[in-house]
């Protein structure tokens, strides 16, 4: 089943194929070249206790902070893994190249879009997010398995695809380019400098802000449709022709960002991996209030 074969329609979006309803994953299941990953998390570590519970029929789960982060940054921004974690865990959840992929969470999409985006980064070009995720699947009383045995493993042959991944040295490099947007992906009161974690408030020099909280329907986890998405972006100044980048306090947010510039047909989109974490407790950078 060929990423051609497997599209969708959907109204208003550029990309639709890279995001996948409900009905188009139910009527898929069980398909060889399919898999489900079970992207949701929990802080106190009891994500895979939520997933024995219930999951999407067929479906790995990936703990994506601890196997798609960096390990030699505990405590730290959640930097992308190197090629070698991110392949084995794709291995160990049964994804391989030629497979393809359907991500999901409970969680706005946010750690599925930034399961996608650190798949993407390496060259994984056929994953798409559920969209609605886990809530919309129960909601509309899909089958449900309790079954956690491992999938077959998979090969994954990892390519780096180093303009989606930026560092705080290239964000420094950028700054003032009239073919680059930054794109801050945070609440409001966090862009303005009114709150926040880091030692320095406020936002990167020239940045726009796009909440990624906005990005979804009121009330649901589902995405915006393409022509209020387009018309949220245009509202920011959002235009095609430009790089866009961008981040959020620890590229979660960010990555769901990224995702919808992508669903709309945008081109060339990366991730600022570090964002306002790094940024903003750095004393040696500008920072706008």
């Amino acid at each position: 089943m060929s990423p051609s074969g497997m599209r969708q329609t959907a109204s208003g979006y550029a990309r639709p194929e890279i995001l996948a309803s409900t009905e188009w994953l139910s009527e898929h299941l069980g398909r060889s070249e399919l898999r489900v990953l079970d992207v949701r998390w929990r802080p106190d570590g009891t994500a895979r206790q939520v997933f024995g519970l219930g999951h999407v029929p067929g479906a790995a789960h990936v703990d994506w902070a601890s196997e798609l982060v960096a390990r030699e940054n505990p405590g730290q921004a959640f930097l992308l893994a190197g090629p070698d974690q991110v392949a084995g865990a794709l291995g160990r959840a049964g994804v391989g190249d030629g497979t393809t992929l359907v991500i999901y969470d409970d969680t706005l999409s946010l750690y599925a879009a930034r399961v996608w985006w650190s798949l993407r980064a390496y060259g994984f070009e056929s994953a798409r997010i559920l969209d609605g995720g886990f809530p919309a699947w129960l909601e509309e009383g899909r089958p449900l398995s309790n079954a956690d045995a491992p999938p077959l493993p998979g090969h994954f042959s990892p390519r780096a695809q180093l303009r989606m991944r930026l560092t705080t040295a290239d964000i420094r490099a950028l700054l003032g380019s009239p073919d680059v947007m930054l794109l801050d992906a945070r609440a409001p009161a966090e862009f303005r400098g009114l709150e926040g974690n880091s030692r320095r408030l406020g936002h990167i020099p020239g940045a726009v802000n796009v909440p990624a909280a906005t990005l979804s329907q009121p009330g649901s986890q589902r995405f915006r449709r393409g022509d209020e998405l387009r018309t949220l972006l245009h509202r920011s100044n959002v235009t095609r022709g430009r790089r866009m980048v961008c981040y959020d306090g620890g590229g979660v947010a960010a990555a769901k960002l990224a995702f919808v510039l992508s669903l709309l047909g945008h081109e060339d989109v990366a991730v600022y991996d570090g964002g306002w974490t790094d940024w903003g407790d750095r004393l040696d950078l500008p920072v706008e209030r």
